[in-house]
């Protein structure tokens, strides 16, 4: 494989074809063979284009003439690639690089990602979603992965990149994850965390504990009551009062966590990250239990890629850390010698636009971690409308108000409506500063799904068609203020050189 002379593609005749403008991306000219492929784009529609001959250009579908053919830059065609450049294919964090989750929530997104991370040696998971956040965007996992493959053939991204299935809860989600291509499971067990426990008092903390088993009581006795674990500088002593605690808030957490890992990670013909999720919780994780779930999941012989506990503070959508930073500091310290002493690195989640605290994540934690990001390149989405096309902007903004009480049944924030300026004492030129306002980024960050999804009365999408259009029309300027703004994120995190 080797990059070609991008005269090679005629791009006039290709728009003679089309009928339509052709921007050819030229980053994508790949020789393979006897066979020239190359990616362009035709207004809101992307297409690889074979010319030659041989086996990737028998094997890829699409429309010939001659020895040229336009293919649909769709699933079926994403394979076939995958099968001749292999750097398109999402593959495991092996090396456990520091890295970041990119969730890309439009599909569109990649390329500017890749340019941030130019001069790093971040390991990007270009592919990220959740099953919440494909429901609400009405994409497939597919979807997600084929849009991050072709964007990395687009730009000629060879240094690899992952793909996240997030937040993953049910064990037929994680095998189609996994069938379609996930290479790390984020494993959330909150439905299996009793977070009950921690408010009883002790006789009904006893009576509760009572009612397990004889047989699982006294084998966690013996395992770690009253013992005393020393981690750097610091001294735990699981007592008999947080044994119960910790035994009742986890143990089904943990036989979750085992039954997975043996049944879909362990087993598993290829390497993939496994991830594990502890911060859905209603308080933060006490590092006492940190060391609990730690010493049970090397007992259970579970070997976990990175973890991320509940820190001190909150971690709110598209705005900055609420907290306070001295105490943010001592409990991440805590965290971060508990995952290096048992072999996995620390996530951090809802990792967005926390910029005061990502200068102490650089300087606390000794070594690689991760940091999951995903709404915040949704809202350079909307800061390119605010920018380039008031009159989408002043319809969406209008749009999430309404929709905003359905959108916060899914998200814990704090937004204050009647603290955001009314969009008629707004000039156009001034619309962008929305996305400076916390409490209108949260407004637009958790309602994208209704914004990009609800239609009028005829079945014509109210919205999302327009902006995907204003993408494909801008999609240089996204690039770049995409650029910008998660290259703050990896200055400031310390991944950039």
């Amino acid at each position: 494989m080797e990059l070609y002379d991008s005269r090679q593609i005629d791009t006039l005749a290709l728009e003679r074809r089309l009928g339509k403008p052709v921007k050819l991306y030229e980053k994508s000219v790949t020789s393979l063979g006897e066979c020239i492929i190359a990616l362009i784009r035709s207004e809101k529609d992307k297409y690889l284009v074979a010319q030659g001959s041989g086996p990737v250009f028998d094997e890829l579908t699409g429309d010939v003439a001659q020895t040229c053919k336009i293919c649909p830059a769709d699933h079926a065609n994403r394979l076939v690639l995958n099968k001749y450049l292999p750097y398109t294919t999402p593959v495991a964090n092996t090396s456990r690089r520091p890295s970041l989750g990119l969730g890309d929530r439009l599909g569109e997104a990649t390329a500017g990602h890749i340019q941030a991370l130019s001069g790093t040696k971040v390991f990007p998971f270009f592919a990220q979603q959740s099953i919440r956040e494909l429901n609400f965007t009405g994409r497939s996992f597919d979807d997600v992965i084929d849009a991050a493959a072709y964007a990395v053939f687009q730009e000629g991204y060879t240094t690899g990149y992952g793909a996240d299935g997030d937040h993953l809860k049910k064990c037929e989600d994680i095998e189609k994850s996994l069938k379609q291509g996930a290479t790390m499971i984020t494993l959330d067990s909150s439905e299996q965390i009793d977070n009950s426990i921690q408010g009883l008092d002790t006789d009904a903390l006893l009576a509760r504990y009572q009612q397990l088993g004889e047989e699982t009581r006294t084998m966690y006795e013996k395992l770690y009551q009253e013992q005393l674990i020393t981690i750097g500088d610091e001294m735990y002593k699981l007592d008999r009062t947080h044994l119960m605690q910790d035994v009742l808030t986890y143990h089904k957490a943990l036989d979750f966590i085992q039954m997975v890992y043996e049944s879909y990670i362990c087993t598993s013909s290829r390497p993939i990250d496994f991830e594990i999720s502890i911060d859905e919780t209603d308080t933060p994780t006490d590092p006492k239990s940190h060391v609990f779930i730690a010493l049970e999941l090397k007992r259970r012989q579970v070997l976990v890629s990175t973890l991320a506990p509940r820190f001190i503070g909150e971690f709110q959508k598209g705005i900055d850390y609420i907290g306070d930073l001295d105490l943010f500091t001592a409990d991440l310290a805590q965290h971060a010698a508990i995952a290096d002493h048992y072999g996995y690195r620390l996530s951090i989640h809802s990792g967005s636009d926390k910029f005061s605290i990502f200068p102490i994540l650089a300087k606390t934690i000794k070594g690689s971690f991760h940091v999951k990001t995903a709404g915040t390149n949704w809202l350079e989405a909307v800061r390119l409308v605010a920018l380039k096309d008031p009159s989408l902007y002043r319809r969406m903004h209008e749009h999430a108000l309404k929709r905003f009480p359905d959108a916060k049944k899914f998200y814990h924030v704090t937004t204050r409506l009647d603290r955001i300026s009314a969009l008629q004492e707004v000039e156009d030129s001034e619309l962008w500063r929305y996305l400076e306002d916390d409490n209108a980024r949260q407004l637009l960050h958790i309602t994208y799904g209704y914004l990009l999804r609800d239609e009028n009365y005829t079945g014509a999408k109210l919205l999302g068609d327009d902006l995907f259009g204003l993408l494909a029309r801008e999609e240089e300027l996204y690039q770049t203020l995409l650029a910008k703004h998660i290259g703050k994120h990896l200055s400031l995190l310390g991944f950039s050189k």
